[in-house]
């Protein structure tokens, strides 16, 4: 008796249509015809379809699919072979474009509004994790500080950059040298640096008061990809321990700040510009 075209068409989820074109392809003629001269397709007819479905999946064309099927002994696995080269090079290229939109993603929810030559030009060898960027706009999407960062950090100019990321670099000497130097994370050596780490963050994204302070400190030590956007991995920079010990020295500095701001005026502010230099040294 066999099936109607609506019926084939409802089983192998394609359209009439499609079917229509397949058998004017040659691809697929059914086997029989109602007295009516409707298409009847059998049992063979629909193993031909899923085979022919299956090979469009993979993405070849109907002619390819129409040699296949006419000697599959002898050419379904040459074919098959060679569109799984096509694939894995497909597989690649689409990659490529992954990485593409990933910078792109990044570009705008980092807020650096800068060409990827000019990024490279001013930020070297530190990368913005896309992954973290992500979680912490997630994490603090209802913060004021956060969406200043971000609002001042768009504003940036490429020379803006240059500056910042030339302070950082040696505000990181700094922080290096005192580590290596074994001074203790809660010594005045090590809370100076902590606290030319936080007038950084208020000159250049939004002011960081202590809490703040601490609270970015131990996303560094809980968070490598964090930790690497003050001291990046490559070139043998990071040492075990290193973000812990920053985490140390910014919660010590929190606390000789709370005390400090205890304590009566004598002229000297966050705000005086040469404290501000002595302590990027």
């Amino acid at each position: 008796m066999g099936y109607t075209v609506g019926q084939v068409s409802a089983f192998a989820g394609v359209t009439v249509r499609t079917l229509h074109h397949y058998d004017k392809a040659g691809l697929l003629s059914p086997g029989d015809r109602s007295p009516a001269g409707y298409r009847r397709y059998d049992d063979a007819d629909l193993a031909r379809l899923q085979q022919i479905l299956f090979y469009r999946e993979l993405g070849f064309p109907l002619e390819e699919i129409a040699e296949i099927l006419r000697d599959p002994q002898a050419n379904a696995l040459a074919h098959l072979r060679a569109r799984q080269g096509q694939l894995v090079r497909e597989i690649a290229r689409l990659q490529q474009l992954t990485e593409v939109a990933e910078r792109a993603i990044e570009v705008q929810q980092t807020g650096v509004s800068l060409t990827p030559g000019e990024r490279f030009e001013v930020f070297g060898e530190i990368a913005f994790d896309l992954s973290y960027a992500t979680e912490a706009r997630m994490k603090w999407r209802d913060s004021e500080g956060h969406r200043e960062a971000m609002a001042r950090a768009g504003a940036h100019s490429k020379e803006d950059w240059r500056r910042l990321m030339g302070e950082a670099a040696a505000w990181r000497e700094e922080f290096l040298a005192v580590h290596d130097d074994g001074e203790p994370a809660d010594g005045e050596r090590a809370m100076d640096v902590a606290e030319g780490h936080r007038l950084h963050i208020t000159r250049w994204f939004t002011p960081c008061p202590a809490q703040m302070h601490r609270r970015i400190a131990d996303d560094f030590a809980a968070d490598p990809r964090a930790f690497a956007l003050v001291v990046p991995p490559s070139q043998s920079r990071q040492r075990p321990g290193l973000a812990a010990y920053l985490a140390e020295a910014v919660h010590a500095n929190a606390s000789r700040r709370v005390h400090t701001e205890q304590q009566p005026r004598t002229g000297t502010t966050d705000e005086d510009p040469d404290r501000h230099r002595r302590l990027a040294r």
